[in-house]
């Protein structure tokens, strides 16, 4: 029984909840990235793992097939815009957590300049003031592709977008 669409976890909880270094380490995320809870900061930090643990058995592979998933996987971050278009396999080994918040959708929006604060990026994204193209989002977690980093803009029926245009003018 159960929900179909809850299958699984998206995240992996700390196996110790109780310890000082990494809640602040956890807390300052939040602060510099403007997540939520810190669910979303494990939900980050579980795909990183994933995206290891695939280039880590990739090398138990036969050497075809693991050359293959290598590139798969290469060309898959290098495409969400994590590593750069030089990298080598070994530089998936070496992605931290700041690497994939960065591509946030959230952080981008505020790097851009739309917003003063992070949070407000948040609450934008949320009430749609804010699209990637012609696609209004709603989802401050959602990872930007490289190519639809210069689309990010004010959303056309967002009155901040006729604040914006009358500031030019």
């Amino acid at each position: 029984m159960g929900d179909p669409r809850r299958l699984k976890k998206k995240f992996k909880k700390p196996k110790h909840p109780f310890q000082k270094e990494r809640i602040l380490e956890e807390l300052e995320f939040i602060g510099k990235y403007g997540l939520r809870n810190k669910r979303e900061f494990w939900k980050m930090r579980t795909v990183l793992g994933n995206w290891r643990k695939i280039a880590r058995e990739s090398r138990s592979l036969p050497h075809e097939k693991a050359k293959e998933v290598q590139r798969e996987l290469i060309r898959k971050l290098n495409r969400l815009g994590i590593i750069g278009s030089e990298a080598q396999f070994e530089d998936i080994l070496l992605l931290t957590v700041d690497d994939i918040l960065k591509r946030r959708f959230q952080t981008l929006v505020f790097e851009k300049g739309l917003t003063k604060t992070v949070y407000e990026a948040r609450q934008r994204i949320i009430h749609k003031h804010i699209a990637i193209g012609d696609k209004l989002i709603n989802a401050p977690s959602y990872i930007v592709k490289l190519e639809e980093e210069n689309l990010i803009r004010y959303a056309p029926s967002s009155p901040f977008a006729q604040i914006k245009e009358n500031s030019k003018k």
